[in-house]
């Protein structure tokens, strides 16, 4: 049975996290929002009409037989076996899921930087404060993240090929999906990270070259990169770190 995710059509979104992990495993999957006949108002439907706990809040969620599982961390914590992208071992699955919810922390300071305010406010309404923050998120958070993940590939026991034990990750993936976000937003500021970050851009190239994904980055499924997307370019809030 074919896995169901759940997530806005049009955008890259949350939702490539976890569409990311299921490209490198050849998994099955349907993207059900851009299937004709179904789409977003099955989506929503469900977050409006389910009776139990595992109602989601907001999308993505995956849907594997009745079990719903929302939450990027949590859908790949759960696929990560599944698919053979995480330990089988739970004490370095739980240090696995730290990492992608460092992850989601860092994702989250994206999306503030042109949303700074409310999202449920138009970015032209918070313009002004979208400078500030984004001033502050390059100067400030990008290299405290990137620092860190770097570290981290440093100090695997396993070398640093990837990001945690000597294979790849899901977290591996998450964070090339990161770096090709960010590039994409905020070019300026990003220029010279591959020298300043040496070990985090050879992770990038190491995913962006594996077979499954260089091939899903090549069709119709991967869409581009937009302004209504998390990783959105405003040339306005770019600048040189």
């Amino acid at each position: 049975m074919a896995y169901e995710l759940y997530y806005w059509d049009g955008i890259q979104g949350r939702g490539e996290f976890v569409r990311l992990a299921l490209e490198e495993a050849g998994a099955s999957y349907i993207d059900v929002t851009r299937e004709p006949g179904r789409g977003t108002g099955e989506m929503m439907e469900i977050m409006k009409s389910g009776s139990g706990s595992d109602i989601p809040f907001a999308p993505p969620f995956l849907k594997d037989g009745d079990l719903i599982i929302s939450h990027v961390a949590n859908i790949l914590f759960y696929l990560g076996a599944k698919l053979d992208l995480a330990p089988k071992h739970d004490t370095a699955r739980y240090v696995l899921n730290g990492l992608q919810l460092t992850i989601t922390d860092f994702v989250a300071e994206v999306h503030d930087t042109h949303h700074p305010i409310a999202t449920s406010l138009y970015y032209e309404d918070q313009k002004e404060e979208a400078k500030a923050r984004s001033g502050e998120f390059i100067k400030e958070r990008i290299p405290k993240f990137f620092g860190y993940f770097e570290r981290v590939i440093a100090n695997n026991p396993k070398g640093p090929a990837h990001i945690s034990g000597d294979k790849l990750t899901y977290v591996d993936l998450s964070l090339f999906q990161v770096l090709k976000g960010l590039r994409y937003a905020f070019p300026k500021a990003m220029k010279g990270s591959a020298e300043t970050y040496p070990l985090l851009q050879a992770l990038h190239d190491r995913v962006e070259q594996r077979p499954n994904i260089a091939a899903y980055l090549k069709s119709a499924r991967r869409l581009a990169f937009n302004v209504n997307g998390i990783f959105r370019h405003y040339p306005e809030l770019d600048k040189a770190a």
